[in-house]
């Protein structure tokens, strides 16, 4: 077998799961509203909303939000307009799919 060839798959399979994982952290219906609040822009919350902040931590940790500290709120928004863009993108997409997903048994979550 070619050993290009070999890495070619490889390097593939490393993108797929990188976009695999990306899914995965939109998937959650929390960070999925958080997202969407922010496409209207900074929004700031207190260290005290802890299932909230636990959900932006980990849209921070993953490059999906940014965040600034101003006395003892932090403000979050979206990290790049591509975000943005992908949820915008994803209302279209199910506009034209909904019934289809509402009606799938494999993702009854």
């Amino acid at each position: 077998m070619d050993i290009s060839l070999i890495n070619n798959v490889s390097i593939q399979l490393q993108k797929l799961g990188l976009k695999a994982k990306l899914f995965r952290g939109l998937g959650d219906s929390t960070r999925l509203s958080i997202l969407e609040s922010l496409r209207g822009g900074e929004k700031a919350t207190s260290q005290s909303q802890s299932n909230i902040s636990n959900h932006l931590s980990c849209l921070l940790d993953c490059g999906l939000v940014k965040n600034r500290r101003q006395g003892k709120n932090i403000f979050y928004s979206l990290r790049d307009r591509k975000v943005s863009k992908l949820l915008e993108e994803s209302d279209a997409i199910l506009s034209d799919i909904a019934q289809g997903i509402y009606a799938c048994v494999n993702y009854n979550k």
